[in-house]
């Protein structure tokens, strides 16, 4: 789930934004590198790329005379976030259909749970609300965090109006699994 990895590369500026020493601020070079890790979002192998936790090193400016740029060869430690099979995660639901829910954990948008996968829970319309209830009245509604297991992790490049996304489908299906109640929470409140 949680990994912190040590990765290298380089930080490119214009050669316009050198200073009258003929370098750049290391905070610039800083600032950079974490657009670039923003844009850049997640990969494959690494996951969600979370924080830049140590800044190991920051090397001498290296001239490209074909772009006109300069760039900063950098090493640094990060923390990234990477699903996989088996994991079990927190999610807030944040969509609710007769077929399923769809689920947000930390820098995942998209976790489905279907409702074959929600064991003893059944699709309920009350009113105006959407809910899945179990038998002993636990429900699943909009807002509500569920402990879920990975069963399937598919990670995309460009996929619908997502990019450099991975999707998940959770299950509910073994023990203590489903919908938690978290400290502070107005279910004790009489």
């Amino acid at each position: 789930m949680f990994r912190e990895l040590e990765f290298s590369g380089r930080v490119g500026f214009p050669i316009n934004s050198l200073d009258g020493n003929g370098s750049v601020a290391h905070s610039s070079v800083v600032t950079c590198l974490l657009k670039d890790l923003l844009l850049l979002k997640s990969t494959k192998e690494h996951g969600y790329f979370l924080a830049i936790t140590k800044l190991k090193s920051i090397g001498n400016v290296e001239y490209e005379e074909e772009s006109s740029d300069i760039f900063y060869p950098v090493a640094f430690f990060c923390r990234t976030f990477l699903p996989v099979k088996g994991d079990v995660m927190l999610g807030v639901v944040h969509k609710l259909y007769n077929r399923g829910v769809f689920l947000r954990c930390g820098p995942m948008q998209f976790v489905y749970l279907s409702a074959t996968k929600m064991p003893n829970f059944h699709y309920v319309r009350q009113k105006t609300q959407e809910v899945f209830m179990n038998d002993d009245l636990t429900r699943i509604e909009t807002g509500v965090v569920i402990r879920f297991l990975v069963f399937a992790v598919s990670w995309r490049k460009k996929h619908w109006d997502a990019e450099r996304e991975f999707f998940v489908l959770a299950s509910l299906e073994g023990d203590c699994l489903g919908p938690v109640s978290l400290p502070g929470s107005d279910e004790l409140d009489s």
